[in-house]
């Protein structure tokens, strides 16, 4: 299957009413766990890493991984570049081939955010690329380095946003926190359900790591079709090493990589499992 846009797996995510999962990457063996999970399943999915993870892994090494192992995946693969806040950034993850990407001006005053969104719409058409972006602020932090407050979408400027920006993606804020929760999440569906009557294009669910199933469904049947989940697959990589590691065996380089590419794909399994279950009030 060719490496293709996120709008294209979102646009048959949106036709089938189910959700695309997003799964955010730090190395190779995640990359792996992520696809071969995608072609069991035989559903499409996104690769993304957000600008905050860099420092870790370096986009010019992580990026060519990414986009040469889509290019190569017997399902269809958009690689997206998730909370970029650099045009420079943005722009390099072009030149490396990602198909996707999203600024992230959730921050700025909405008139700003506007204005910085047009530019990096018309830098990301330039490449036929998708453009995501976020209206209203998502709580936590990608890294967990800060705790930032939630402040939901308001769907009038969400209308307004999207009709001035023309992106092709927008991620909302209705409860939802990157991150572990530290408790149960409260998610209003009815500001939800407010946006997706007045934007036509697919909404985004960022934070998806500890929403309930019942609650991922619901989104969906409400116009989310892009979710986002990062935490839940850096935390099933981590248990598959410490399992490994605790076994009283000796350890090599090989089977440990074995093990990461295994806990990445029981968790990516698991959600592509739940967004393709359609919603019902008796879950």
């Amino acid at each position: 299957m060719p490496l293709v846009t996120m709008k294209e797996v979102l646009q048959e995510a949106k036709e089938k009413q189910i959700g695309c999962g997003a799964f955010s990457v730090g190395n190779m063996e995640m990359v792996k766990g992520a696809i071969a999970a995608a072609e069991a399943l035989q559903t499409p999915i996104i690769l993304q890493i957000a600008e905050v993870r860099l420092p870790h892994s370096p986009l010019h090494m992580i990026g060519p991984l990414m986009v040469a192992a889509a290019k190569e995946a017997k399902v269809k693969v958009a690689v997206h570049l998730d909370h970029g806040t650099t045009m420079e950034t943005i722009e390099q993850a072009l030149e490396i081939g990602f198909t996707s990407v999203m600024f992230d001006g959730s921050t700025l005053p909405f008139a700003e955010n506007i204005e910085m969104t047009k530019k990096v719409v018309k830098k990301a058409q330039c490449y036929g690329a998708t453009m995501e972006a976020e209206l209203g602020h998502v709580g936590g932090s990608e890294d967990g380095s800060h705790n930032q407050a939630i402040l939901y979408t308001n769907p009038e400027e969400a209308h307004i946003f999207c009709e001035e920006t023309g992106v092709d993606a927008l991620a909302v804020a209705i409860g939802n926190a990157h991150g572990a929760y530290t408790a149960e999440p409260k998610l209003a569906f009815d500001v939800l359900e407010e946006i997706a009557n007045v934007v036509p294009i697919p909404l985004v669910l960022h934070g998806g790591s500890g929403i309930t199933d019942t609650d991922f469904q619901r989104c969906i049947s409400l116009g989310v079709h892009k979710v986002n989940i990062a935490t839940a697959s850096f935390h099933g990589m981590v248990q598959a090493v410490e399992g490994y590691i605790n076994k009283e065996e000796k350890h090599n380089y090989f089977d440990l990589s074995t093990a990461m590419v295994a806990g990445v794909c029981q968790n990516v399994t698991r959600h592509i499992e739940v967004f393709g279950t359609k919603y019902s009030n008796e879950i």
